[in-house]
């Protein structure tokens, strides 16, 4: 089938249209109706999975029809190695938030359900659109789902938190928009041809003047999306007034719109610039990383510490894709997902127990494994993912990309290592506060049990950290050969190939490749 990609980008779209005319009493239903349209647009994205040829570089199952003929702009849709695992993070997170959902949402769950659906089909749209103009569209058309989620579904500073994740955000997109026509523009001139298809504008000459605003146009957007340090303020007021379902999203999914971007436009687009801003990236990165976990440390309350880890986390992704190394590349892809799995876990947990008593104050808790033996479990693993324990899938995310940076930019690296060490602290400090010791709260011995439909959104988030963690290959051979192609382009400059002889360590190993027997 040729027309899978528009078909699980549409089906959310369709589905919240059929939405409307559901009555708004009809709670249950709706939320069965939302629940069984986001499993259908997974299987959709599964079918996406089954034809992805391993071995192939480029753009598979391309869509592409005129939409704007007079400007170049098309509806062009492709996948490729580096999008292919985010499609499929977004359509298995969207129907974890409807589960774990499920008892929680009593106002208005019809427009809540329809905010999701239509958040789930512009994050798909932004992992396969391949027309840069497209791709805007999308990009944007993820923030008002998001605001509204917030603003109307969070807690008591909602608006606030709602405000500024808008006005941050699309002050960097207005940037990007700028640049995005710049480019156009330069390639017709270039060219005679005015397109904004995305394989078309690489290579596209660019003065060196020109090159270095149209890096930080592009990258500045991407990094307030990520968030990277010190772009970083809006992501906690965010998440710790969010529903869980939006905390699940924002931090599984919408952060990741950041470090795709930077992966899927700026480095091929501004190659030269890539190479001179690179330890610029690099050092804000990994200052995320050290900053995020400190934070993260002191914080008494858990949602707004998971909420600095992810600052902490996303920091080394961004390490990875600017280290311009195959082996940290594929290392950053690969923890994106896994960061969306544990992350969105841990704020599930979080969301478990707050429902149940109305505090994320570490102080109110303690003794709950006694009380909650199960839920415990789940939480147990999923803090062991997050801290990338060895045989899941942290592990390998972090191993690959500190082994691939260490090649390039090793004194940085070594400082990054440390942030291994400080989310272990952090995250063990969570686990000991809330679910050992003595209970002191009369409160937390009657503690109710985690859920069924709790347990139905872990389980598939638990199986896949254990299966990214014991066959990491079956997920890293797919996206191998788009790097290969990727590195390709950013390399062939004269400013690229001068940085990576500067930095690379003399002993230079071309790459890791991991398997469920450890590195060879």
């Amino acid at each position: 089938m040729t027309n899978l990609l528009s078909i699980t980008l549409w089906l959310p779209i369709a589905s919240a249209v059929l939405l409307l005319v559901f009555p708004k009493t009809a709670a249950n239903a709706i939320k069965a109706f939302g629940l069984l349209a986001s499993i259908a647009t997974f299987i959709a994205s599964l079918g996406i999975l089954g034809q992805f040829k391993e071995g192939v570089a480029g753009l598979q199952l391309v869509e592409s029809l005129a939409w704007i003929p007079q400007w170049g702009i098309r509806y062009s849709l492709g996948v490729d190695g580096i999008s292919l695992w985010l499609i499929l993070l977004t359509t298995l997170l969207t129907p974890v938030v409807f589960l774990s959902s499920w008892n929680t949402i009593h106002k208005h769950p019809k427009e809540y359900v329809i905010a999701f659906l239509i958040m789930e089909a512009a994050m798909i749209g932004v992992f396969v659109a391949t027309d840069l103009v497209l791709f805007y569209v999308f990009f944007e058309l993820t923030l008002l789902p998001m605001y509204l989620v917030i603003g109307v579904w969070g807690g008591a500073n909602r608006i606030y938190a709602a405000i500024k994740f808008f006005l941050f955000t699309i002050a960097g997109s207005l940037l990007m928009l700028f640049g995005i026509i710049y480019l156009g523009f330069a390639h017709y001139h270039d060219t005679g041809t005015i397109t904004f298809a995305i394989t078309q504008l690489y290579g596209t000459a660019l003065a060196p003047h020109a090159q270095t605003l149209l890096f930080f146009a592009f990258a500045l957007a991407f990094a307030i999306k990520v968030p990277l340090f010190p772009l970083h303020t809006w992501l906690p007021d965010a998440h710790v007034e969010a529903p869980t379902g939006g905390s699940i999203i924002l931090a599984g999914v919408m952060l990741k719109m950041g470090t795709y971007g930077f992966l899927r436009f700026v480095l091929p687009f501004f190659p030269d610039a890539t190479a001179k801003y690179a330890g610029l990236l690099i050092a804000l990165a990994v200052i995320g990383v050290i900053y995020g976990a400190l934070v993260a440390w002191v914080q008494p309350d858990m949602k707004k510490l998971v909420a600095y880890s992810s600052v902490s986390h996303l920091g080394f992704c961004v390490l990875g894709i600017f280290a311009l190394n195959q082996t940290s590349i594929e290392g950053s892809i690969l923890q994106m997902v896994n960061h969306g799995l544990s992350t969105g876990a841990l704020f599930l947990c979080v969301g478990v127990i707050y429902e149940r008593r109305h505090t994320r104050l570490l102080a109110d808790y303690g003794g709950l494994a006694k009380t909650m033996p199960v839920f415990a479990t789940f939480f147990m693993i999923s803090m062991l993912s997050s801290v990338g324990l060895p045989g899941l899938n942290g592990f390998i995310g972090e191993f690959l990309i500190l082994a691939g940076s260490f090649q390039t930019w090793p004194r940085w690296t070594v400082v990054a290592a440390t942030g291994v060490i400080l989310a272990a602290i952090y995250l063990l400090w969570l686990i000991q506060r809330v679910f050992f010791g003595p209970i002191t709260k009369e409160e937390n011995r009657n503690v109710r049990e985690i859920a069924w439909n709790e347990i139905a959104a872990l389980v598939p988030l638990v199986i896949l950290m254990v299966w990214i963690g014991v066959r990491p290959n079956t997920f890293l051979r797919k996206m191998t050969p788009s790097v290969q192609q990727l590195l390709q382009i950013v390399n062939k400059t004269d400013a690229s190939k001068a940085m990576i002889a500067r930095n690379t360590l003399p002993r230079h190993s071309s790459s890791v490749v991991l398997d469920a027997g450890g590195v060879r």
